[in-house]
């Protein structure tokens, strides 16, 4: 639509405990561990790795890839101005942020704050409300960690949620338009992404939120012990194409789960396949082209896609046009590229 977008994608390379209450290891420290290797060699060893499958599967790069180790500067900044609003208390393993001073908690997720409150029934510690959430972690043993900073509260490492409003409200601004990620992420970590950020700023802080469904394997999100989890080059080694994925994706709305198996992976694969044959027959065509069909079927298009990204409606869509008499071959040609 013409529109200029400015487009982030962060990395988490240190702050996702095991546990997304705040609890556990580290993720990159505990594969660091367990690989022998520095925590930064993980981390750029796995960007390298889902850089190069974006690009594979032809995703556009985004204008910026930030760190979180290499803003932990900006994180503490963003923590002091909390503190300052009276939004933070400490307790022994860290600095907390105090969801109970927020009238609107919850509201993405619609949460029942009340209930989880008086339900009780997961101890948490020293946290004032079972909401709350780690802004800074102290390190146990100072030293221990490969990836651990200095900051006016002791040594010690970001929370999770924290690096992510840090670092899209600095390539971003305070408020910016649409904020992307799992749909399992709408009722801790987006959520407290919107607490801290609207507590520091009194803005809003997202306008547009668009949480991706799933990817099933039995009807279950795929994971390891469950199944149907695979990295893109074991998928090649099987004789698909990153492309081939990519049309498997498109099959279903981006908000509704996708089940994945071979047979429906195979079929994506054939359909895609009849699709480049029928686009390489109709190639070097030479009919003159009517421009009143041609913006015609742009504008359906058009109007397909922008209801919520209807993928699966608008490849429907193009098998359309491909089948349509009205249209000649050059028109179903630049049509089918457009």
């Amino acid at each position: 639509h013409g529109y200029k977008v400015k487009h982030v994608i962060n990395v988490t390379d240190v702050g996702h405990l095991t546990s997304d209450a705040d609890t556990g290891e580290d993720k990159v420290e505990k594969a660091a561990k367990r690989e022998g290797k520095t925590a930064k060699e993980i981390s750029d060893y796995y960007l390298k790795i889902f850089r190069g499958d974006l690009k594979k599967i032809n995703v556009s790069e985004p204008d910026f890839w930030p760190k979180a180790t290499e803003h932990v500067k900006e994180q503490i900044e963003l923590i002091k101005k909390l503190e300052k609003k009276g939004y933070t208390y400490r307790t022994s393993d860290g600095i907390y942020f105090d969801t109970g001073k927020l009238k609107d908690y919850g509201k993405l997720a619609r949460l029942d704050v009340s209930g989880l409150k008086a339900g009780k029934r997961i101890p948490f510690g020293e946290k004032k409300n079972k909401t709350d959430f780690a802004l800074w972690k102290f390190s146990e043993k100072p030293g221990m960690r490969q990836q651990e900073w200095n900051s006016p509260w002791g040594i010690g490492f970001p929370g999770w949620h924290i690096e992510c409003s840090a670092m899209s409200m600095k390539y971003l601004g305070e408020t910016f338009d649409i904020h992307t990620g799992g749909e399992d992420h709408i009722s801790v970590h987006h959520t407290n992404e919107i607490a801290q950020s609207e507590g520091a700023t009194g803005k809003q802080f997202v306008r547009y939120w668009l949480h991706g469904a799933f990817l099933t394997f039995k009807e279950e999100k795929i994971s390891k012990s469950k199944g149907g989890l695979y990295t893109l080059s074991e998928i090649e080694e099987k004789g698909y194409s990153a492309l081939d994925l990519r049309y498997f994706f498109l099959s279903a709305h981006y908000r509704k789960p996708l089940n994945f198996t071979w047979e429906n992976l195979n079929a994506a694969k054939n359909a895609y396949e009849r699709l480049k044959n029928i686009i390489s027959e109709i190639k070097k065509s030479r009919d003159k082209k009517n421009k009143k069909n041609m913006e015609l079927a742009k504008r359906q298009f058009l109007e397909i896609i922008n209801d919520d990204l209807n993928s699966p409606k608008a490849l429907s869509y193009l098998w359309d046009i491909l089948r349509d008499d009205r249209l000649n071959n050059s028109e179903k040609y630049e049509l089918a590229l457009k």
